[in-house]
């Protein structure tokens, strides 16, 4: 490898910074949550509007490792905030799949940036999991948001809706690509990405 293909400390900082702004769309969306029947819906929002800043940050990858850490992070931040032990443990290697998606692309594809920031996105999927494999211990940390909320969240999240939250996070997360590259068309230009 060498040192042009490295990455850097102007990389890093730019994985740093957008991976903040990442997190706060994610944050802001996921006070949606909070009204059980939303909680779906954030497998739309959060790839669909994450979609515009995340594609500015795709005009700045150049190097492999850079999408990696990026889901890592985001990964990391999930678990922090309380989603569990599973976007941490999915973080590096759908991050480094995403990654592997972009280099095919040369990190110059338009095309190759939507798949791999849809494949990112199912990132968000692991959100769920401890919902789907062990709601009692799910809730048990939930405690305080009320038996209502509770009960009405049981009955939104049935098994069925797994495959379709996964698909969700996938399909909306090229929608939000799309929307971020048709809004960042002049950034995409002169990034040479095409």
């Amino acid at each position: 490898m060498t040192t042009q293909e490295r990455i850097n400390g102007k990389d890093l900082i730019n994985i740093g910074i957008y991976a903040a702004i990442y997190c706060v769309v994610m944050t802001a969306i996921a006070m949606l949550g909070f009204i059980p029947i939303m909680m779906p819906a954030l497998t739309v929002l959060v790839p669909l509007i994450g979609g515009i800043p995340m594609m500015l940050f795709y005009t700045k990858v150049k190097k492999f490792g850079m999408i990696t850490i990026m889901g890592a992070i985001v990964g990391v931040f999930l678990m922090i905030t309380g989603m569990g032990i599973w976007p941490a443990i999915l973080g590096l290697p759908i991050g480094f799949l995403a990654d592997l998606v972009a280099k095919s692309g040369g990190y110059t594809s338009a095309k190759k940036s939507i798949l791999s920031y849809a494949t990112l996105c199912l990132l968000i999927f692991g959100n769920y999991i401890a919902l789907y494999l062990d709601i009692d211990g799910y809730f048990a940390t939930r405690q305080s948001f009320g038996e209502e909320y509770i009960s009405a969240l049981s009955a939104v999240m049935q098994p069925w809706t797994a495959p379709v939250l996964f698909i969700s996070c996938f399909v909306f997360g090229a929608l939000g690509a799309v929307l971020g590259q048709k809004l960042l068309k002049k950034h995409f230009e002169k990034a040479g990405i095409v």
